[in-house]
């Protein structure tokens, strides 16, 4: 199992490659094309690797009464919901015209495939990955057939439990060798109290041959880029072009601004992650000289003395004598020439002194 593997063309994930970012459009372009098309363009702007939309056959997805049942809501775009869905549902024709502009405009485009059909559309339009829903976590024929088709896969986790997302990952591993599994809680916005960020410290542990991220629906961008610091190598956050839109998902969106502050601050944290090894680094020579501290001398020292522990103390001594971690090696032995008091205590005044330089 691949802990690093090729999400997109050419664009690595997992290990030391940088975090790739989803910018999630939903169903936030109101129905409107030319507003989707903006907002493939927000989101290249502002930094973001992808641009995801959600991708539905109706009548595959819903049952009939679903789709007849009225739909009241200040959200509704018709009397009932399968009207609304439709009204928010891009056909075939124009997801190749958003793929096509979004190819123009330098950004992966994607979409979650919300029901089989989809996925077979999806598979047919050559996205660079699939995106699974958390409503379809569990729903393991799916998974199965999307699996099968041999594509990369971001599998979010909201509404399921570890035992659930335990068999998701054997499920998947047996067809798919490239997948990754998202933290996500399904709540819109997410109170952080709801987050559960322990969440990928534990993926990590539950799969540690496939990389993990982090799905968020909270306001705001700090917990996201907490995910990030955790270990997060994918996320995906809602965007939209004005949060006071009509549709349930804009609350917990993120504005062009805040989409833009968001993917600086984790390529920020990723510079800040480092090696892991832990090292004096050049940068911190300088205050190294100016505030290290070194082994003195308490009393005078003659010449021949022994050392021992009370003749000895610790500060900031010009010129730089040995370092305090090395003062149990001069315990013992001799002093190879008067030293002063308060004076630094150099390695060539000790008499076998092992200077580890």
């Amino acid at each position: 199992m691949p802990l690093k593997f090729e999400l997109g063309p050419g664009r690595m994930i997992g290990g030391s490659n940088p975090c790739f970012i989803i910018a999630e459009i939903g169903q936030n372009h109101q129905g409107d094309i030319e507003i989707a098309k903006k907002m493939i363009k927000m989101a290249k702007d502002c930094g973001a690797d992808c641009a995801k939309f959600q991708k539905s056959e109706l009548e595959y997805k819903f049952n009939k009464r679903a789709l007849e049942r009225p739909y009241n809501s200040k959200h509704s775009w018709g009397k009932t919901y399968g009207d609304h869905k439709r009204h928010l549902e891009f056909s075939h024709e124009q997801y190749r015209e958003l793929q096509k502009y979004a190819k123009g405009v330098g950004i992966f485009f994607t979409a979650s495939g919300m029901d089989e059909m989809a996925v077979d559309f999806l598979d047919e339009l050559d996205v660079p990955f699939f995106k699974v829903a958390s409503c379809d976590a569990n729903n393991f024929p799916y998974l199965e057939l999307t699996a099968k088709k041999g594509r990369p896969m971001v599998i979010s986790s909201g509404m399921q439990s570890m035992a659930t997302m335990r068999r998701v990952y054997q499920t998947v591993k047996e067809h798919n060798q490239k997948f990754t599994i998202l933290q996500c809680t399904s709540a819109y916005p997410l109170d952080p109290e709801d987050v559960n960020l322990r969440v990928i410290a534990e993926y990590q542990k539950e799969f540690p041959d496939i990389p993990i991220g982090y799905s968020g629906h909270e306001r705001g961008i700090s917990i996201t880029v907490a995910a990030v610091a955790m270990g997060a190598k994918v996320v995906e956050r809602h965007v939209t072009l004005d949060k006071s839109w009509k549709g349930n998902d804009h609350e917990a969106s993120l504005e062009p601004s805040e989409l833009t502050e968001l993917v600086r601050a984790i390529r920020l944290v990723e510079r800040a992650q480092g090696t892991g090894v832990k090292q004096m680094l050049p940068c911190e020579k300088a205050c190294h000289d100016k505030l290290g501290k070194s082994v003195v001398a308490k009393v005078v020292i003659p010449k021949g003395t022994v050392l021992s522990m009370d003749m000895l103390g610790v500060k900031v001594g010009e010129p730089r004598g040995i370092s305090p971690e090395d003062m149990g090696q001069l315990l013992g032995k001799a002093i190879t020439e008067d030293v002063e008091e308060d004076g630094s205590i150099t390695p060539r005044m000790v008499d076998g002194y092992n200077n580890k330089g």
